[in-house]
């Protein structure tokens, strides 16, 4: 398990952060999975094609957060010793 802030709320928000990463991701496998499904079927509507691209785009920005997490913990730490 990462080390997170002691702080409530930055905790709080980062489970939320996490939590949201999660139901995105199914998400996203759903709507891949849809698009498979409507493209065995013929040539699917354009908005099943890029339905795929807000939840992975979603995807990025809470990944992106969640892997600078660590980091920034990190440099609060030395800056809290100095």
């Amino acid at each position: 398990m990462s080390t997170l802030p002691n702080t409530p709320r930055s905790s709080s928000f980062s489970r939320r952060i996490r939590q949201c990463h999660r139901w995105l991701s199914i998400l996203f496998t759903l709507t891949v999975v849809a698009n498979f499904v409507a493209m065995a079927r013929g040539e699917p509507p354009a908005w099943i094609t890029y339905s795929p691209l807000l939840p992975l785009a979603l995807m990025l920005l809470t990944g992106l957060y969640l892997f600078a997490l660590p980091y920034t913990h990190k440099w609060r730490e030395r800056g809290s010793e100095a």
